[in-house]
């Protein structure tokens, strides 16, 4: 089943994008969680053994809020990543699981070296 957002909101400082859904959930994503969780193929892979670690983007911003149909949005993210196409379901998702992902994440790249700033 699918989630019908009922506000998408870019913040003034272009750093989050707020999604809410009719049953009264609502997500606040950082521009920096969701350029590193982009669902594109350059981030994703086309097999979880090719999935890429991406960091030094703390700072990004996410310039443009692209509609895709009735069934998600395209984000430009200030580093001109425009690849990704978040669905509605991926964007709650992401909202969801956000504290282990996160985590994940920062453990993924303390694993190989990497960080969140440039």
């Amino acid at each position: 089943m699918s989630r019908w957002p009922t506000e998408l909101k870019l913040a003034k400082d272009k750093r989050a994008l707020t999604i809410a859904f009719e049953d009264g959930v609502s997500h606040y994503l950082s521009a920096e969680y969701l350029r590193v969780m982009s669902p594109s193929a350059e981030v994703q892979g086309h097999s979880p053994d090719e999935r890429k670690t991406v960091g030094g983007k703390q700072d990004v911003l996410i310039l443009n809020v692209i509609p895709v149909g009735n069934y998600a949005v395209r984000l430009t993210f200030d580093d001109m990543h425009s690849t990704g196409i978040f669905g509605w379901d991926y964007l709650d998702q992401l909202g969801r699981e956000h504290e282990e992902r996160w985590s994940a994440y920062l453990a993924e790249l303390a694993a190989k070296g990497m960080k969140r700033g440039r």
